[in-house]
């Protein structure tokens, strides 16, 4: 039996701490931001700090969106074939970069796996949610 009511298109709506532990279990999630007058979504490997997503980046794109401290979206989600069931948490605020040593010395013992080994100089983006939304399948 869900913990909370199913809205109009059968899903569960998950509470704040759900949201948050689900995007903790998952790896990899998007990145959607604005880019010369474009929206763009790319693939991060993440990790939650408290109720941040954080991860690396080189120059490009998702480093200048964060650098003006843009309004971003980030989702994570899981999805099992077999038994057509899944769950999906979307985080929008605002991303800025993190250029405090201290603070970039705590982030790199969070155990980040990243898919860019070979950048000489990564950087650390944090995403301050303004809001976390979830919805999964219903348990049955």
């Amino acid at each position: 039996m869900p913990d909370q009511p199913i809205d109009h298109a059968g899903l569960e709506p998950l509470s704040f701490d759900t949201c948050l532990e689900l995007l903790a279990s998952a790896h990899l999630g998007r990145i959607g931001f604005q880019a010369d007058g474009e929206l763009v979504i790319l693939p991060v490997n993440h990790v939650m700090d408290g109720q941040d997503v954080v991860f690396r980046t080189s120059r490009g794109s998702k480093l200048a969106a964060a650098g003006e401290q843009g309004l971003v979206a980030f989702e994570a989600d899981a999805y099992d074939q077999e038994t057509r069931s899944g769950w999906s948490v979307l985080v929008t605020g605002r991303a800025t970069v993190v250029y405090e040593d201290p603070e970039i010395q705590r982030l790199s013992q969070l155990g980040l796996d990243h898919w860019a080994a070979n950048v000489q100089h990564p950087f650390w983006v944090r995403i301050r949610p303004t809001s976390v939304t979830g919805r999964r399948t219903p348990l049955r």
